[in-house]
């Protein structure tokens, strides 16, 4: 038996947004992940926004995903930042460390915000 997860995905300008709900586990990650991989295709560039507004749980294998696309982006000049995180989750990324590599914010708006910051230092640069 599968747990339900849901992921929406939306373009706002040139960021991409995924926004995540229910739960991540070994019942679903590898196939939601696979999706999410997909919908990037190309890391170069990529400013991406993970929203877990409505996530209330994910296990190791769902992190390692988060890591690997972090990684990706990273590695391609982009920006990840993960936003509205439950206190669940925010917990669970702060104990692994996480959060002291990918940035977080409060809210969607909080990125763009630091999205349009940071485009604006790589042009005056």
């Amino acid at each position: 038996m599968n747990t339900p997860i849901d992921i929406k995905k939306k373009s706002v300008g040139w960021v991409i947004v995924f926004e995540f709900s229910w739960e991540l586990d070994e019942t679903n990650a590898d196939k939601t992940f696979t999706a999410v991989y997909n919908a990037i295709w190309d890391f170069t560039s990529k400013k991406l926004v993970f929203n877990f507004s409505w996530l209330k749980y994910l296990n190791s294998k769902s992190i390692w995903y988060i890591a690997d696309i972090f990684s990706n982006i990273e590695d391609g000049n982009g920006q990840m930042f993960l936003t509205n995180m439950t206190e669940e989750v925010k917990d669970t990324l702060e104990l692994v460390g996480i959060t002291t590599i990918i940035t977080t914010l409060d809210t969607e708006e909080e990125a763009f915000t630091a999205l349009w910051v940071k485009l604006e230092d790589q042009k005056l640069a």
